[in-house]
């Protein structure tokens, strides 16, 4: 038995062709050397050219047509955010009995039963708290004011703590300056430098892409999208033109110009247009208004012509858009991976098994979407819940089914989405698997005339 075993080894060694594994084992290394994905041939990167770049080309020509040239100005209603504020001081703070700051407020009844009464009881018995504030920006800079803080006030004011302040030019000069929040810059910024350099470290050069990308889809969020509906366009189109913008900056930046990347977007774009036509349907037989809160109300007080129920739309495409690149990007990578490891495996293989991969991402990802939302809208939720309004009193008001609707909507894309990336990535790699060096030299038994075949397929390749 043991002169019969060298044989087996010997057929791989004296031709050259005989190293179909290590040759195969040199065109991966190759391939990776470049990126991680597999060259396909000539033709299916004109295919692919010729779908995204009339879509581009389109992108390109919606944001020129709806380019807004900046926010559009108007007279500040002095209500909510609509305020002129200012950075501010606190310089000084007294405690002192509630009732010699308030002396003409109404006494308490005794009944602290009730949210009022405590309110009031607390007022009469309590130590307030007086703050000096010097206003540090504007034209008033150096002007100081008092700030009366009560007891069971949220927001208690410290001496040093840097504050934000609302200005009001037509009150009465006592009462122009109030204080409206604490000023977060230090700590927000400081969080931010941590997150860039988590992710720089982490992920080195792509991570400075994946921060460019964050940075130029702001950008697109601020410049383009925000004034656009502001002036008065259509938010739904505004929304797929800027989010379609954003999607071909970060995808192209973060993973390079390649076909792998290609077909991510493809099945982003599709998902989208799902995501879309789904909102634009539902929202509708909803009767959705998007006008649910003061914010909302706000904007629609001050822009009329706002489509509201457009906006809501629009919120949905752009929050869903996050999530599907993600999932769109990964399920393409696995099936990449998938025919680099076996480059024999057709399309239908390919496609079963990246499709059990994307059935874990799909668990995963549709949970972090309704775990997030309700994490945004837990203090809705907790209103409810002591107002003990059933589970269909709840779902039925409209605040609560707007982010339903949000949910399943953006759910049902990205679930679509793993199919749909997962086919296009399946053909794509397999399409050209005999004219790839891979496929070629995946033949095994095929001999000399595979080799071959591989061998000029690699140096027309190059």
């Amino acid at each position: 038995m043991t002169t019969t075993e060298p044989p087996p080894p010997q057929p791989p060694q004296p031709p050259v062709s005989g190293t179909p594994p290590e040759g195969h084992g040199h065109g991966h290394g190759h391939s990776h050397s470049h990126g991680p994905a597999a060259p396909v041939s000539r033709h299916l990167r004109k295919v692919i050219a010729a779908v995204l770049i009339p879509f581009a080309t389109a992108v390109v020509v919606g944001l020129v047509v709806l380019w807004p040239g900046g926010t559009p100005s108007h007279e500040r209603t002095g209500v909510g955010f609509d305020r002129q504020t200012q950075s501010a001081k606190v310089t000084k703070v007294q405690e002192l009995p509630c009732k010699d700051l308030s002396p003409s407020q109404t006494p308490p009844n005794g009944d602290t039963s009730t949210a009022e009464g405590q309110s009031a009881q607390s007022t009469a018995t309590g130590t307030c708290k007086k703050a000096t504030v010097e206003v540090a920006s504007g034209e008033d800079k150096g002007r100081t004011f008092t700030e009366i803080i009560q007891p069971d006030s949220p927001r208690q004011l410290k001496q040093g703590q840097e504050v934000v302040v609302a200005y009001e030019p037509k009150a009465p000069e006592g009462l122009q300056y109030s204080v409206t929040d604490v000023n977060r810059k230090i700590p927000m910024a400081l969080l931010a430098g941590i997150f860039a350099l988590a992710v720089v470290v982490v992920g080195r050069l792509r991570g400075v892409m994946a921060l460019v990308a964050l940075a130029i889809s702001f950008m697109v969020l601020t410049f383009f999208i925000l004034p656009a509906i502001l002036q008065g366009s259509n938010p739904l189109v505004v929304a797929v033109v800027g989010a379609s913008a954003i999607m071909l900056i970060a995808l192209y930046l973060c993973h390079g110009l390649t076909a792998r990347t290609s077909v991510a977007v493809l099945g982003t774009l599709i998902s989208l247009l799902l995501i879309g036509l789904l909102g634009s349907l539902f929202i509708g037989w909803a009767a959705l208004t998007g006008n649910t809160d003061d914010n909302t109300g706000l904007i629609h007080g001050l822009y009329p012509s706002i489509d509201m129920s457009g906006l809501l739309l629009a919120g949905v495409i752009i929050g869903s858009l996050g999530v599907l690149d993600d999932v769109t990007v990964t399920q393409t990578s696995a099936v990449w991976e998938l025919h680099q490891a076996n480059p024999t495996m057709g399309w239908r293989g390919l496609y079963r098994a990246g499709i059990r991969i994307g059935r874990d991402h799909i668990a995963s990802v549709v949970n972090t979407l309704v775990l997030a939302y309700a994490g945004a809208a837990l203090p809705l939720l907790l209103l409810f819940s002591i107002a003990q309004s059933s589970v269909g009193t709840v779902a039925n008001s409209e605040l609560v089914a707007e982010e339903i609707v949000r949910t399943l909507i953006g759910s049902i894309g990205l679930v679509a989405s793993v199919p749909v990336t997962t086919a296009l990535a399946a053909l794509v790699v397999s399409a050209d698997r005999s004219s790839s060096p891979v496929g070629a030299a995946a033949g095994g038994a095929g001999g000399a005339t595979r080799a071959s075949r591989g061998g000029k397929g690699r140096r027309r390749k190059r």
